[in-house]
């Protein structure tokens, strides 16, 4: 090696953002695995890199005895030339071993060191650089689709979105565009930095809410709870401690005008938006939107309800297969059983 070698080092250092040090470390510990294989030694060696002369040399580090009965490890005390500085049985010296040929084989080990080294200091830079998007919403190309998982590009990084998180009946072809929530950063088993994200988490409505509606962004109204089963329904749960402001209204729209981009971006899926209140009598009665509420009783030890609805509401008040029944359950946390007005009189009529 040469003193270009070190200056095109310290170069390349400063413009990957890596320690000239680590790299030398690096090196260093490569060297002295390519001699040992090269030249199939068994001695205890070291290699020592010397910037200013510009030189890589290896040494044996040798045990000082009377009598040697390892070479590769040992040196006679009688063997040592006397200019040496004083020098007692049990010592360990170093003795230069470096091969003729060492300069080659340095020159290609430095060569694939710095080249992994650089390659897995960028890959933890870009982990570093995504670290904390974790939880926010993220936008790229679909790269491919492999058994069911889909490969986005989102610049730096890769999008993974397994099965699970795509939303049953969503279809995207290569090169479509698509927004996804992140769940997570990770590295996959070669060290290559990834990013985990969904369609289907309730998080990604969340976001998408925070994004389209200012008073959510600005704290002005809370996302108290969602609920949802992608591509078909979401519940959301919104309040606001100023009373001048209708959370549902602004979250809403005139028309719906501003919610339009939430739903657009959901494509087919249902959006109920209401309002959470402390009162479960309210909240339960509100979950069950877009169906109208007679009445609500509650049992608070059983976390239990018992709803009253129009005959004609009781079939949406219960949704296709249950579903708007289970999403507001899920939406208070209470047990709801609904009934219409004419159950409730022939239950009535019964128990007199």
């Amino acid at each position: 090696m040469n003193k270009e070698f070190f200056e095109a080092l310290e170069e390349l250092s400063i413009e990957k953002g890596i320690s000239k040090e680590y790299l030398l470390d690096a090196i260093e510990s490569a060297l002295l695995t390519a001699y040992k294989k090269n030249f199939n030694s068994q001695e205890n060696v070291k290699i020592v890199i010397d910037e200013e002369k510009a030189s890589i040399k290896v040494y044996s580090l040798k045990e000082v005895v009377e009598e040697v009965f390892d070479p590769a490890i040992e040196v006679a005390i009688d063997s040592l030339k006397k200019g040496r500085k004083k020098i007692a049985l049990g010592d360990i010296i170093e003795v230069e071993i470096t091969p003729k040929d060492f300069g080659r084989i340095s020159a290609q080990t430095a060569k694939q060191v710095i080249v992994q080294k650089i390659r897995e200091a960028e890959r933890e830079i870009v982990f570093t650089e995504y670290s904390d998007r974790q939880g926010e919403i993220v936008s790229g190309l679909i790269q491919r689709v492999e058994k069911n998982i889909m490969i986005v590009d989102l610049g730096r990084i890769e999008g993974i979105m397994t099965a699970n998180e795509q939303v049953p009946g969503e279809e995207y072809e290569v090169n479509d565009k698509i927004k996804a929530y992140v769940l997570e950063i990770q590295k996959n088993m070669k060290g290559v930095p990834q990013m985990l994200i969904s369609r289907t988490h309730p998080g990604f409505v969340r976001r998408l809410f925070e994004l389209e509606i200012p008073e959510i962004y600005e704290g002005l109204i809370e996302i108290k709870n969602i609920v949802r089963e992608a591509g078909s329904r979401t519940k959301i749960a919104v309040y606001s401690k100023d009373m001048n402001i209708d959370p549902v209204g602004s979250c809403v729209g005139p028309r719906g005008i501003r919610i339009q981009n939430i739903l657009n971006e959901l494509r087919e899926e249902k959006i109920d938006v209401v309002e959470w209140s402390e009162d479960p009598v309210q909240y339960i009665a509100s979950s069950l939107s877009p169906a109208t509420v007679l009445a609500v009783d509650i049992n608070e030890e059983e976390m239990a309800s018992k709803v009253v609805v129009p005959d004609n509401q009781l079939s949406l008040a219960i949704g296709k297969d249950g579903q708007n029944a289970r999403l507001a359950a899920k939406l208070t946390g209470w047990k709801i059983d609904i009934k219409s007005e004419t159950q409730i009189k022939e239950e009535m009529g019964q128990q007199q």
